[in-house]
């Protein structure tokens, strides 16, 4: 059990050695079974590898910003309940991280070079987003799952229908970012205002589109 009422340095350390634990170590140890581990590898022309490997790449990207985001929407939670569901929502992102760092291998390519900026950036929004009151910080995260799942729909179409194990891992993470967004909704999360929706979208767009190539 995670111990509750942290002081503000507990929490700031916390957050540190998260960062390093998503940044600079290795994502092979995942908590749970990868959900490709049963099914057979199939073969794969180059361009398929490559462009498999850059949507699980952009994957990845957007997990380190969903280690960030949690951990920065747990850094000021004021509800200790609030600040554990999020902890595990972070624990279990992990392992998508895990998953997708693995994938990545099997085609021969890595993370995005630019992982350090990806995770700053969304600790720092998660943190701004979250001083605002545990409503809103639910509602960062509800939104954010909601417009991920459609992100991640949109690669069960574009991964090639021969990629059975890069499909597996997609999906299982599909499922489980919705249970995040409706596990938020149900803890009270507030819906956020239009002009900030379309702002969420175009910073992914950004992030995705550069994580694709490196």
């Amino acid at each position: 059990m995670r111990e509750r009422n942290l002081t503000p340095l507990d929490r700031l350390l916390a957050g540190a050695n998260n960062a390093l634990r998503t940044i600079a170590a290795p994502a092979g140890r995942p908590a749970r079974e990868n959900p490709a581990t049963d099914i057979a590898e199939t073969d794969l022309t180059d361009k398929q590898k490559a462009h498999a490997a850059g949507l699980m790449r952009v994957n990845h990207a957007g997990e380190v910003a969903a280690q960030a985001l949690y951990q920065g929407h747990a850094t000021v939670a004021r509800d200790p309940g609030i600040e554990e569901q999020m902890h595990r929502a972070a624990e279990e992102e992990f392992d998508h991280l895990a998953w997708c760092e693995q994938r990545l291998s099997e085609l021969g390519e890595s993370p995005s070079v630019l992982s350090p900026v990806w995770y700053t950036g969304a600790f720092l929004i998660g943190a701004a987003s979250g001083v605002l009151g545990d409503k809103w910080s639910l509602g960062f995260i509800a939104e954010t799952e909601k417009q991920v799942c459609a992100h991640l729909d949109s690669h069960l179409d574009r991964l090639p229908d021969d990629d059975a194990r890069s499909r597996a891992i997609v999906k299982q993470m599909r499922d489980e970012e919705q249970e995040h967004g409706d596990n938020a909704k149900d803890a009270g999360a507030a819906e956020l205002p239009e002009p900030v929706q379309k702002l969420m979208k175009l910073t992914a767009r950004v992030m995705t589109t550069t994580a694709y190539r490196v």
